[in-house]
């Protein structure tokens, strides 16, 4: 089996797939798609300045994304 060559766009998406994961998991898994929310912000911090313009709009839209969803499953499980 061929895995995907690792970049950091590979981890960036791996680590934004888990978060959605977690919140699609029945029950929603909310502490687990929070820390991987957290480990994609830490990553956008401590990378910041060493990004492509791709890169950059990636984390970003990931980000909204996974933060979006998570308000979403959060609020309905209220």
């Amino acid at each position: 089996m061929d895995m995907p060559k690792v970049d950091l766009t590979t981890f960036f998406l791996s680590v934004s797939a888990a978060a959605m994961e977690s919140l699609q998991a029945t029950p929603p898994a909310l502490p687990m798609a929070k820390h991987n929310i957290d480990l994609l912000v830490l990553l956008e911090e401590k990378t910041k300045g060493n990004r492509t313009t791709e890169e950059d709009q990636l984390i970003s839209h990931l980000l909204y994304q996974v933060r979006m969803t998570f308000v979403q499953v959060e609020s309905a499980k209220k």
